[in-house]
């Protein structure tokens, strides 16, 4: 993804059936991979560890490996 000189990392807190924007953005950073997720796409996330993921097989295998 190309970022815009406005784009900007929100930063949120998980919980069980949602986030809370604490700083506005539009995207947030993949835990694992590093990846920019749109706010609008973000549908994986964990609750203990605060983190957000890109795909639901990436948020497995995080999940796994702990």
């Amino acid at each position: 993804m190309l970022m815009k000189s406005g784009d900007q990392t929100a930063q949120l807190i998980y919980g069980p059936n949602g986030f809370r924007v604490m700083r506005p953005g539009n995207h947030v950073v993949c835990a694992v991979s590093g990846a920019l997720i749109p706010l609008e796409e973000l549908r994986y996330w964990s609750v203990p560890l605060q983190e957000a993921y890109a795909s639901s097989d990436i948020a497995t295998r995080r999940l796994l490996d702990r």
